[in-house]
């Protein structure tokens, strides 16, 4: 799939990966390794839909950098992500910076 370096508005394909002899499968949020003993397949940016919409509210991490579809950014407001942000409250204010986007790694063992 081509480079795209902006992907505002634009698809992001799904991915299911098979990573053979390995069986489990872990996000960890706000991190960018893996544990010990664990392999790293991408990490990237916590994202989710807007805390406004009506909508379940699933956090998923999206690779940092994303394959995109190429033509696909007809702006049609379908299933929309965000950055999610860290929030000094919710979360301690120590290793977090209220305002700054949460990273993620998806890590197999």
């Amino acid at each position: 799939m081509e480079s795209i370096t902006n992907p505002y508005h634009y698809d992001v394909p799904c991915s299911v990966c098979h990573a053979a002899g390995r069986c489990a499968h872990v996000m960890i949020p706000a991190r960018l390794s893996c544990p010990q003993g664990w392999s790293k397949e991408y990490s990237g940016y916590l994202m989710s839909s807007n805390h406004a919409h009506q909508s379940n509210k699933n956090f998923i991490c999206v690779d940092g950098a994303p394959n995109l579809v190429p033509g696909s950014s007809a702006d049609v407001n379908g299933a929309l992500l965000y950055l999610v942000e860290a929030q000094c409250g919710s979360l301690p204010c120590g290793p977090y910076i209220s305002g700054y986007e949460l990273t993620c790694v998806v890590c197999t063992k």
